[in-house]
């Protein structure tokens, strides 16, 4: 039976610790010692000083955290799905054959700043280890790696405020003789504007604006860098309990693609699908991006594509060691790079935007070498078309797949000024850039195209922007009231079918589910008694899809008649397959047969 001392302190209005010694007999034991603003944890040949500036160290051991999402994970750890967990070993270095090398130069200095930035942004944990490990320093840092590597990289205890837990699982697994030591570092000041940003996301998702300015007015106080705000904002939205399934579920599609080498069009089918999933539930496409980018190489998509070889012809013209040969980029050839930029995001190929990426950079050096400052301008005019292609893309997205999006005329003059200049450019560029994809898209919803139509419209014909933001806010607003009615609408009948219900019966539900929504105009509630009536009837599909149609197409595996139904029926992609999950959930079905039918179906397709 092991026994616990603890210590705990400040070292200023930034970093707090935490020290956990465990072993038998404990209470011995004098582990530190105070001397002016620092401490020193010791034990024979194992020493940690903290400081006001940051954690000096020598003897065995190392430090360890919990991995935060989006971070530059190795890639070892990230294609093992249980890893968690980052853990480094004092004076252990990986050989260029991938072989860890063990050193007996443990000793080191580590400014908090590292710490908190190579590590954990909030927490990080260091420790030592005396009686179950001998010999030199190197063989026992050899030792400790077999003892306490695997459950120091896998559980989920690291994560924890609490390191009683910890201890007791380390502890464990050393000999009865052994005392652990273990130092919690804590950034107070990481932590307030992690605890402020999770109250507000978990709150609201789509954060209000002055709701916003509060958080950043707090890191603006706390001194907090862009870069560890930005980490602590896509770890908070990584543990969202909506996020983590779609993000883990990409995660592992993408493992098993670069552990196979290639993505079958059916994976790229799933991967797309699930994208699209999260655009239409808030998702932030920040999530998804470190997992491209560590696991999407070169060699998973086809080797350079003719747009890729049209990007790479067009931009060398930039770089030409000949002022006479470096091309001037005419208007077919910026439509041509356009369409590159497109095909490269329908593939998530980011090998385009190194190309772009590292053709800034030359083009830099060679300014600042002394080049004709034209060069950087030629440049800037190819940069600033792909970010009027990115701005409107998103915005596009936006109003196609996420229900009841807020609409401001600030987005709708930026989509104007960028229609017309992709116009001047080409008739067309706009329509073929940005909306004939989504409006192909099969899991467009009716109110996503009916605001990408009107949309259309409205900038082909020039519409006044007013207008326009009317239009679009008509359609928002009926698609809020839909949702409201059949929210209503299921809760009234529960297990009852509109098919069972007589006229007075329908009157009644009618008048029911018009009095509890919010109607106060007279186009309000004539939208709404319409609205009624399709749902009415909507409902209805959905009773014989659910009873009858469905049964038979998992039982048979008809993904055909799926698709034939989908097709027709008028429902919604997404809120069908919300349907298949929950009647699969209900009746205890395999999800291994749903997902194939809508693999063949996407084939289909």
């Amino acid at each position: 039976m092991h026994q616990e001392l603890r210590l705990h302190g400040h070292i200023d209005d930034a970093v707090e610790y935490f020290v956990t010694v465990a072993g038998r007999d404990a209470q011995r034991f004098h582990f530190y010692e105070r001397s002016g603003d620092g401490l020193r944890i010791f034990a024979p040949g194992n020493e940690i000083r903290l400081d006001a500036t940051g954690l000096t160290h020598w003897g065995n051991g190392g430090s360890f955290c919990a991995y935060m999402h989006g971070v530059e994970q190795p890639l070892a750890d990230l294609l093992k799905k249980d890893v968690c967990n980052r853990l480094v070993l004092f004076g252990a270095r990986y050989r260029d054959n991938g072989e860890l090398q063990f050193s007996s130069d443990t000793g080191g200095r580590i400014p908090y700043d590292s710490i908190f930035e190579e590590g954990h942004a909030i927490s990080n944990c260091f420790f030592f280890v005396t009686g179950s490990v001998y010999g030199a320093l190197a063989t026992q840092q050899e030792g400790l790696l077999c003892l306490l590597g695997k459950i120091l990289k896998r559980t989920a205890r690291v994560a924890e405020s609490d390191d009683a837990r910890l201890v007791d699982e380390l502890f464990g697994l050393l000999g009865h003789k052994s005392y652990f030591y273990l130092l919690r570092l804590i950034h107070k000041k990481h932590l307030a504007y992690q605890e402020l940003f999770r109250d507000l996301y978990f709150r609201y998702r789509a954060i209000p604006d002055g709701e916003f300015e509060r958080l950043r007015a707090l890191a603006q106080r706390l001194d907090i860098s862009q870069s560890q705000q930005r980490r602590i904002r896509i770890a908070v939205m990584y543990s969202h309990r909506d996020n983590r399934p779609v993000v883990d579920e990409y995660r592992d599609i993408l493992v098993d693609c670069h552990l196979r080498g290639a993505i079958s069009r059916q994976e790229n089918a799933r991967l797309t699908r699930l994208k699209t999933l999260a655009t239409r539930n808030k998702i932030p496409p920040a999530l998804f991006e470190p997992l491209d980018r560590h696991l999407r190489y070169d060699k998973l998509v086809d080797q350079e594509q003719d747009y890729i070889a049209a990007t790479r012809e067009i931009l060398s013209g930039l770089l030409q060691d000949n002022p006479r040969l470096s091309a001037v980029i005419t208007r077919e050839d910026l439509v041509r790079l356009l369409h590159s930029k497109r095909q490269a995001l329908l593939n998530r190929d980011y090998l385009f935007d190194q190309i772009v990426l590292e053709t800034s950079r030359i083009c830099d050096e060679r300014v600042h070498g002394g080049a004709d400052i034209a060069l950087a301008e030629r440049l800037r005019g190819i940069l600033d078309a792909f970010d009027h292609f990115e701005r409107c893309l998103k915005e596009i997205n936006n109003l196609a797949f996420m229900v009841t999006v807020r609409i401001q005329e600030t987005m709708l003059t930026e989509l104007q000024r960028s229609y017309r200049q992709f116009e001047r450019l080409q008739p067309g560029l706009f329509e073929e850039l940005l909306l004939s994809d989504v409006l192909c898209n099969r899991f467009l919803g009716s109110y996503g195209r009916r605001k990408l139509l009107c949309l259309r419209e409205a900038l082909r014909a020039g519409m006044a922007r007013a207008v326009l933001l009317t239009q679009l806010q008509q359609i928002t607003d009926e698609e809020r009231l839909h949702g409201q009615l059949l929210h209503l609408l299921k809760q009234l009948l529960q297990a009852d079918y509109v098919s069972d219900l007589q006229g007075a019966a329908v009157e009644l539900l009618r008048q029911q589910v018009l009095a509890a929504v919010d109607l106060v105009t007279a186009e309000q509630r004539a939208c709404a008694e319409r609205l009624f009536r399709q749902l009415l009837v909507q409902l209805e599909t959905e009773r014989y899809y659910l009873q009858q149609l469905l049964p038979r197409i998992l039982r048979q595996r008809l993904a055909e008649l799926r698709e034939d139904f989908l097709l027709n029926s008028g429902l919604d992609r997404f809120y069908v397959e919300e349907l298949e999950n929950a009647y699969v959930a209900r009746t205890g079905l395999a999800t291994e047969v749903l997902e194939q039918l809508r693999r063949q179906a996407a084939e289909i397709a």
